[in-house]
């Protein structure tokens, strides 16, 4: 229930945060004929989903900000300063003027969302009369989410926000939107090298790529975000700046039916096209499923299931469905007599080789200290993850993990459209993810990733992948 919490909480502020970046949208309704403000809002139907906000309507402005009478007749106050983020959205995604003025936000009659400031010691307005309690302006996200945590040990959901609020929207974003990952399935790629013979200090060719995609169809031209080339560059580095042409070029020398192979293993896609698209993250898979797949790298390659439900008695107290299958019959014992403690066998599938998949861990450390997600190397604790960000930013992602917790974040419009220039997987779903680990990890000490006994760290170039 704690990490829950966090979970709904993070989310909710995220989808927020993200919300007021991009301008005030209106009030929920204007009534021109003010007539008695105390019984049109009392009698105003409020939307759905106002987690623990409420309506008012706006009865007075002055310079100072705007009084407010609230659905149960209380009056409030919203300082001007509750209000300067509510610029107007301009075409060419810009904000307008600054806000100087309660009236260039709101009118006289108008319906607003409102939150009440904690600890508000009441204000005043320009004519002198108190008021008991403060509130923000506010308003509720046309954009959705969803955050999912696990053990990446047992498969355990420990926390799954769906969406903004629950009242608003039942369709759970977690296990129900397939959408495109973009570049959070590179990771796969990589893994899918690494296992051919290739290493974490191999260099790729990072340079233009085309493919004739046939009579009357436009050459396919991938290109890097930043739209520019970069040479030979190692794969560790090809991961934590996330190019998209050294993957797509390592795709096609690994081959996409490999690719495919891992896709099909990881529980990411089924059955999926052999389109070297498909390497930037073209297909489609929900949130879990790649949360889950994260999970089998950390936990040394090893394929586990999501579950909610750990076990189910009967009345009796029998029981009748039990998540974990494996066999303990010494586990049974009735009392303690010194004997040694019971071996549990591991009967995890083995999808990828331990090193392999540790390699892949310590690459994806290396995005959260020097790539698209050092943003989260704030929190001080070993974590390793990837961002996601599709064509358009349409869709986006980033899905990480501790040694012990694995967490992934989409962020999204449920009838897909851009989310802005500039607003990708590292600046609207990794500061959720960032939110989460904050709370989650803060009493808990920094555990480094464990290393498989094979491995051997050696100290390389990081620009030229030699010795």
């Amino acid at each position: 229930p704690v990490l829950q919490n966090k979970a709904d909480q993070a989310l909710r502020s995220g989808l927020e945060k993200y919300d007021k970046r991009h301008g005030w949208r209106g009030p929920l309704a204007t009534f021109l004929n003010h007539g008695d403000l105390k019984e049109i809002i009392s009698s105003f139907s409020p939307p759905t989903g106002l987690e623990g906000r409420d309506v008012a309507i706006i009865k007075s402005l002055d310079s100072l900000g705007a009084t407010i009478i609230l659905g149960n007749g209380s009056q409030g106050r919203i300082p001007l300063s509750e209000m300067q983020w509510a610029r107007e959205w301009l075409e060419g995604e810009k904000l307008g003027p600054k806000i100087t003025h309660p009236s260039n936000v709101v009118s006289i009659g108008d319906v607003v969302v409102v939150l009440p400031n904690p600890n508000s010691g009441g204000g005043e307005s320009q004519i002198g009369t108190k008021i008991d309690k403060t509130y923000s302006l506010s308003q509720l996200p046309e954009v959705e989410g969803a955050l999912v945590a696990l053990d990446p040990h047992t498969g355990r959901i420990l926390a799954m926000s769906g969406g903004y609020s629950f009242e608003r929207s039942q369709y759970n974003r977690v296990t129900q939107a397939y959408r495109q990952p973009g570049s959070a399935f590179k990771p796969f790629v990589y893994l899918a090298a690494l296992e051919s013979g290739y290493t974490p200090s191999t260099r790729i060719l990072d340079a233009p790529f085309v493919i004739d995609q046939g009579p009357n169809l436009p050459k396919w031209r991938p290109a890097n975000y930043t739209k520019k080339f970069y040479g030979p560059s190692t794969m560790r580095l090809g991961v934590e700046k996330s190019r998209n042409l050294m993957t797509v070029r390592l795709a096609q020398a690994v081959g996409m039916d490999r690719i495919a192979e891992y896709a099909e293993k990881f529980n990411l896609i089924d059955d999926m096209p052999e389109h070297l698209s498909m390497s930037l993250g073209a297909g489609e898979t929900s949130l879990l499923r790649l949360t889950t797949a994260y999970a089998m790298l950390v936990n040394g390659g090893r394929q586990i299931t999501p579950s909610l439900i750990d076990r189910i008695q009967d009345r009796n107290g029998l029981t009748v469905f039990r998540h974990d299958v494996r066999e303990c019959p010494d586990c049974s014992t009735p009392y303690w007599t010194g004997q040694n403690v019971p071996t549990i066998p591991d009967n995890r599938i083995k999808v990828a080789d331990p090193g392999s998949a540790y390699q892949i861990v310590s690459m994806l450390e290396g995005v959260v200290k020097r790539g698209t997600g050092r943003r989260i190397k704030a929190i001080g604790k070993p974590l390793a993850g990837k961002t996601g960000t599709t064509n358009n930013q349409v869709d986006t992602w980033f899905i990480g993990f501790s040694p012990d917790l694995a967490v992934g974040v989409y962020v999204g419009f449920d009838k897909p459209r851009g989310l802005g220039l500039h607003e990708t997987g590292s600046s609207v779903a990794a500061p959720i993810f960032k939110d989460f680990f904050q709370m989650a990890l803060k009493s808990k000490p920094g555990i480094p990733f464990r290393i498989p006994p094979e491995i051997r760290l050696v100290r390389i170039n990081g620009s030229t992948g030699a010795p």
